[in-house]
């Protein structure tokens, strides 16, 4: 399968092409986003708008990381330079991210998906399994100690990539990170709201982590076949609805088939180059390849809670 079997060059370059103006307004909406969730349960304090604000706060901290992910690839802006300025300080370092690890580690996924070398591999070879196990993994994730995992692992990133850079050229991603974070509080402490900070922490230790354990499943999790290089077998694009969109798909991370198939296209893209795909029969015979909605994807992964047996082990 080529690519240029379903679209010409000139629609590759069109899809392919970046916008500055286009990437500021994802930077700048997901904040908005971020900054009114703050605003409602500041205004109306109760345990119902905490309970709400939690998991939406994850699903920003999603937002910026798949905004991290499109500075990684470079697609966010035109330039390195903006891809990395505001990639970092306004996307990756507020979830202790860094692009340039993290664009490192990513694109070893996209060169060797389907196959044992992709790095990315453990988060859904294990998929289809069952309801037990699933159940095992969202408590993990609730009582906060995949959000210690992710935090480890993410400043470990940073000091293996520190490790290979030329003396003087140490980055201290995490330090940058801690920086933004203490910033963020200390602009909510001088207006008097210091203490909604916490939100932010709670909602990275545990919505964060479920919320990226979802979004992971749903791109690779029991797929047609995990090992084959097509991305219509090891990949799958997910339908969403409005809520799925604010927490499990922001900034259109759904479309990953898509993504997979030309990582050089802006993910504001990526739904135009889905209906343009379907219109040329790129999907025919490989249905699977699309879920029609996360909770459909869901029960693949899980088909127990479809009504079907639990996998085998």
């Amino acid at each position: 399968m080529k690519t240029t079997d379903f679209l010409t060059r000139e629609e590759i370059n069109d899809f392919t092409r970046r916008s500055d103006l286009a990437g500021a307004w994802m930077v700048v909406s997901n904040w908005v986003m971020i900054a009114a969730v703050f605003a409602i349960v500041i205004t109306w304090t109760n345990p119902l708008t905490i309970l709400f604000a939690i998991p939406l706060l994850g699903g920003r901290q999603l937002g910026l990381a798949v905004l991290m992910h499109e500075a990684g690839h470079k697609t966010l802006f035109k330039t390195d330079a903006l891809n990395r300025s505001i990639g970092q300080w306004f996307c990756a370092y507020p979830v202790m991210g860094d692009v340039v690890a993290y664009g490192e580690s990513h694109r070893v996924h996209h060169r060797y998906a389907g196959t044992d070398q992709d790095p990315d591999l453990p988060n859904y070879r294990n998929y289809p399994v069952s309801k037990a196990s699933f159940k095992r993994k969202i408590i993990r994730d609730l009582t906060g100690r995949t959000g210690l995992l992710l935090l480890r692992s993410l400043v470990g990133s940073a000091k293996g990539r520190n490790v290979m850079l030329r003396e003087g050229e140490e980055t201290n991603s995490e330090r940058r990170g801690l920086l933004v974070n203490a910033v963020m509080f200390l602009a909510m402490l001088a207006m008097g709201v210091g203490a909604f900070y916490l939100l932010w922490l709670v909602a990275y230790f545990i919505a964060y982590p479920l919320i990226a354990r979802i979004r992971q499943v749903a791109e690779h999790g029991n797929v047609a076949d995990l090992y084959d290089p097509d991305p219509r077998k090891n990949t799958r694009t997910t339908y969403a609805n409005v809520l799925d969109r604010l927490l499990f798909c922001p900034n259109h991370v759904n479309y990953h088939l898509e993504h997979h198939l030309l990582a050089s296209v802006p993910c504001h893209r990526l739904p135009a180059l889905h209906r343009l795909l379907l219109e040329r029969g790129f999907y025919e015979g490989h249905e699977d390849a699309i879920a029609r909605s996360y909770l459909q994807m869901l029960k693949r992964a899980v088909p127990e809670l479809g009504g079907g047996a639990a996998p085998a082990t």
